[in-house]
Formats: C-alpha cells, structure tokens, sequence
C-alpha cells in the first residue's frame, strides 16, 4: 500500500473521505502471503530464541464470568514465573482480566508486569459513552497501566467513521497513564479492506495498540487479518514517525502457530516490533504449548501431562 500523502483532519467528511480513500486490500494475496511465510523453515536455535519471544509477548489472560479471585491470582502467579522449575524462563508481558479484577492483578504482580483490563462494555462495546468513561476510569484507579477497549462495531458497519473516532479520543482521554489496544472484532468487519479502514481509524484516534478481536467472535486473529493490520502500522509510521503496536488475540494455541506470527511480524514491519512494546499475543491455552515446546528443546522430549497448569 502506498502511504497517504496528507493525513485527514479530524472533520467527520475529511475522516470518512480518507477512510474510504485508503486502496483496497487483495485478499486473495494477503492469504497467499501469509500461506508462503507460514511454510518458512526454523532451524532449532532460533525456534528456542522464538519461543523465549513469544512468552514475553503474551497477555496472560482469563475473561470469563466465573472468574474468581483465586483464579486470578494463580494465573498472576504463572504470568511471573511461567515454569517455577526453570527461573530462566522469561516472564509473560501482561496479565488480562475484566476491569473490576485489576485491582487484585496489580496487587498480585506489583511493578513487574503490566496489567491489561478490558473495559468499555466488552466485549459487545454496546453502551453509552458515559459508561464506557467510567468503565475505563475505574479499571485504571484499580491499577490497570493498559486498557483493552472495544470498538462500536455496529457504528463503524453503518459508516458512522467519525463516532467511532470520537468514543476512542475520548476514551484515551479517560486512560491518562494508561496504554490504549483499540479491539476492532476483525471477524465481525466482514472485509479486509474494512479491517485495514478500522486500523487506520483507531491509530489517527489515538491508539497505542490495535487488537485483532475480544477472543469471543468466530473467526478471531488469522495470519491476513494480522498482516494487513501490520501493514497499516508500518504506513502509520511512514507518514507520522509514531510506532502503533499489534496485538494478535483468539484462536491461537499452538507454538508453531506462534512462530508464524513472529514471522509475519518481521517480514512485514521489522524488527523493530519483535518486542512486546510493540507486539503481544493474546491468549490464554498458548502459554501452556509455548512452555512444553521449550522444554522439549532443552531435554529433547516432553514432559508428562502435570509438567503445565490447567487454566
């Protein structure tokens, strides 16, 4: 994609005519490119270095109704040491957990992980904007240093670009401290060309991240959906100068899935994003085949079914 020339003002017809200006995505070639990169070989010593990445890139994460206190401190316990009978494991990135179970994450991880809340009527995103304010609000007084929001994905649908720009302005706004991932349900988007509309909308809002889904919505993150969302952070760094980070969530379980958006990461935008300042997984089950991966690299076999948690 070619990166535009002037970004738009934040008018409602300067927004919409930039959106709708943006060229449109080849899908048939963003699932033949991301096919060919899946195929690429990994030799033993940089697939361990993959692995030591992808945990560090993790959002531990727990977004269920009958979440406990108890859970979310074994699951804090396990985003701090990962593997308690290897302390060279690295630590995960962040724990993620609904806004009201912040406060209990921050007091279980300290300073030495972020905490991500989910706020603003996840993971539908269908309520008033004064109760997403104070749904934000609250996650962050708790200790919440990274808000997960949602995005009105009906307003975006119906061509409401500017709506949709003004709840994440004034969302980000409500952060303060606080990071921003701008959740755009990419499954619900319908098209890539809208998915690549939406990335653009949540980066000239204000987004410190965009995330592909809630992880409650068939389909979640795939490969495509990811590479055009890295490819409009790379031109949203062409044409302003500011880095905007990814966030993969839903659906992905396994190592070698993982070592595929690694890949993607550094074919598409670099380096540079190989950091969970500027990549994460969200995921809750990856964790787990992450870790046996890695043992089965420095034993050269697997461990017995307790050598992982049940989360």
């Amino acid at each position: 994609m070619s990166v535009p020339h002037a970004l738009p003002d934040t008018s409602p017809a300067s927004l919409r005519a930039f959106l709708l200006g943006l060229p449109g995505v080849d899908e048939v070639g963003a699932a033949s490119r991301t096919a060919m990169l899946g195929t690429r070989s990994i030799k033993n010593e940089t697939k361990a270095w993959a692995i030591d990445t992808a945990i560090g890139m993790v959002d531990l994460t727990t977004l269920e109704g009958m979440d406990t206190i108890g859970k979310v401190r074994a699951l804090c316990s396990k985003a701090l040491r990962p593997d308690p009978t290897d302390p060279t494991t690295p630590s995960v990135a962040a724990v993620c957990v609904y806004g009201d179970l912040a406060g209990i994450a921050r007091e279980a991880v300290g300073d030495a992980l972020h905490v991500a809340a989910v706020a603003t009527a996840f993971p539908s995103g269908r309520a008033s904007l004064d109760v997403k304010l104070m749904d934000t609000k609250e996650a962050v007084a708790a200790g919440a240093d990274e808000i997960d929001m949602v995005i009105d994905r009906g307003a975006f649908l119906s061509g409401e670009y500017a709506r949709v720009f003004d709840e994440i302005v004034a969302v980000k706004q409500a952060c303060g401290p606080a990071h921003l991932k701008v959740i755009l349900e990419t499954g619900e988007l319908r098209t890539l060309d809208n998915v690549r509309r939406a990335s653009w909308l949540a980066m000239l809002a204000g987004a410190d991240f965009i995330k592909t889904s809630t992880g409650k919505v068939t389909p979640a993150a795939t490969l495509p959906v990811t590479l055009v969302m890295l490819e409009a952070v790379r031109d949203f760094e062409a044409a302003t100068g500011q880095r905007i980070g990814v966030k993969a969530a839903g659906g992905i379980r396994t190592s070698k899935d993982a070592i595929k958006y690694l890949v993607l990461v550094k074919e598409t935008v670099g380096e540079a994003w190989l950091t969970p300042d500027l990549f994460r997984f969200g995921a809750s089950t990856l964790l787990n085949d992450l870790l046996l991966q890695r043992q089965r690299i420095a034993t050269g076999h697997y461990s017995g079914p307790d050598y992982v948690t049940i989360d």
